[in-house]
């Protein structure tokens, strides 16, 4: 089994910043990819950024740019750098690996509102 538990969320105005950390615990997940899911209300979660266990990336283009995804193999942690934020960026986050099953965190979510 995995658990997954994402912090770092809460309200920033338009432009702000904002750092999201996953932390698995369970098992060792150096070996998986790891991803960021999000979802606004109303929408489907969809997937934002993802990295592999040899730290190769990749990132929607609503993201791109903007975030940066990086994780630490030693912890069995993951986080998302959030910069530049948008109203468009308000969603609840989600920490998402797959080992033979998908594993979800709780989200956390992200207000970027004036």
């Amino acid at each position: 089994q995995v658990q997954l538990v994402e912090s770092g969320g809460g309200t920033v105005q338009p432009g702000g910043s904002l750092r999201l950390s996953c932390a698995a615990s369970g098992s060792d997940v150096s070996s998986s990819a790891m991803d960021w899911y999000r979802q606004a209300p109303g929408k489907p979660r969809d997937l934002i950024a993802s990295i592999t266990s040899t730290l190769r990336f990749v990132y929607a283009d609503s993201v791109k740019g903007r975030f940066i995804i990086s994780r630490d193999n030693a912890k069995n942690t993951m986080s998302l750098q959030m910069n530049r934020l948008k109203p468009d960026d308000t969603a609840v986050y989600y920490c998402h690996i797959f080992r033979g099953v998908h594993w979800w965190g709780q989200g956390t979510q992200v207000t970027v509102s004036s």
